[in-house]
């Protein structure tokens, strides 16, 4: 089977240390969190960043200082994923600013408002193309968050509109309050909407995060988990760190003969 990429996204911007005081908030803590994933497994880390009091942030200075000390702490091993998605409410002048200034190998792109949870998480087609636009000359590999199956549509036209190209990477988000819910069937339905070449991850939120990476590791797709989607390891039973449920996920490859990518490998299975 092909190699599985396992994303650890590692705080995320919605999740608090009172769901679970495990949490990485400061630059230290996400890059303890980014070795311990990277041992475990994982060689991609999906990252959102804190200000000093906790609160998610899309600042260019944030970002700079948790990607240096993950770099610090895990050198030019994994691929640093940066959340263009922010908090709920930042400006997309803010959350194009780390893409314009670290120029970094991978970053998310979201292509459509949506409900989500209790707000509603902004994205006009106008600033989805200026971002795609970005991303694209400088060289930046977009990862296209799907939320609901229409997201797939709308980045097929971009790629028409020649702001995205093919291949593409979609990473489907399931089971947020305002999308898709992640049961099976959700999947394979948009496992069947890709063209030939696309790759895609899926990231199961709350209680569908096993379920749904244990079909993609016998899928052949990829897998993203951690605090971000969600901080248990069993039903009512916190998860002790992130790197948790990231051995997890290797241990259910192991067992079924899917080998796990590194590093390296992964960057040439995206075309990093």
């Amino acid at each position: 089977m092909n190699p599985l990429i396992i994303t650890a996204a590692i705080t995320g911007g919605e999740t608090t240390k009172a769901q679970n005081p495990a949490l990485p908030e400061t630059p230290e803590e996400q890059a303890i969190a980014a070795r311990e994933c990277v041992e475990a497994g994982a060689s991609v880390i999906h990252l959102h960043v804190r200000d000093e009091s906790g609160t998610p942030s899309q600042r260019l200075d944030h970002f700079r200082a948790s990607v240096d000390a993950i770099r610090t702490a895990c050198g030019a091993g994994p691929t640093i994923q940066i959340s263009t998605g922010g908090a709920i409410g930042a400006s997309m002048e803010d959350r194009i600013a780390p893409i314009v200034e670290l120029k970094p190998e991978m970053a998310s792109l979201n292509v459509a408002s949506m409900n989500f949870s209790d707000e509603v998480f902004m994205n006009t087609p106008a600033d989805v193309r200026k971002l795609a636009g970005h991303m694209r000359d400088l060289g930046v590999t977009p990862e296209i968050e799907v939320y609901d199956a229409g997201h797939i549509d709308i980045a097929k036209r971009l790629m028409k509109e020649g702001l995205l190209k093919k291949p593409a990477h979609y990473q489907f988000v399931l089971g947020v309050p305002g999308g898709l819910s992640g049961e099976s069937r959700n999947l394979q339905f948009m496992v069947n909407s890709l063209e030939d070449g696309d790759s895609w991850a899926v990231a199961g939120v709350g209680r569908y995060q096993l379920s749904l990476a244990v079909m993609a590791v016998v899928m052949g797709g990829f897998v993203r988990v951690g605090f971000e989607d969600n901080v248990y390891y069993h039903k009512g039973v916190l998860a002790k760190n992130n790197a948790e449920l990231v051995a997890r996920v290797k241990r259910i490859a192991d067992e079924v003969g899917r080998p796990v990518a590194g590093c390296d490998e992964a960057r040439e299975i995206l075309g990093l």
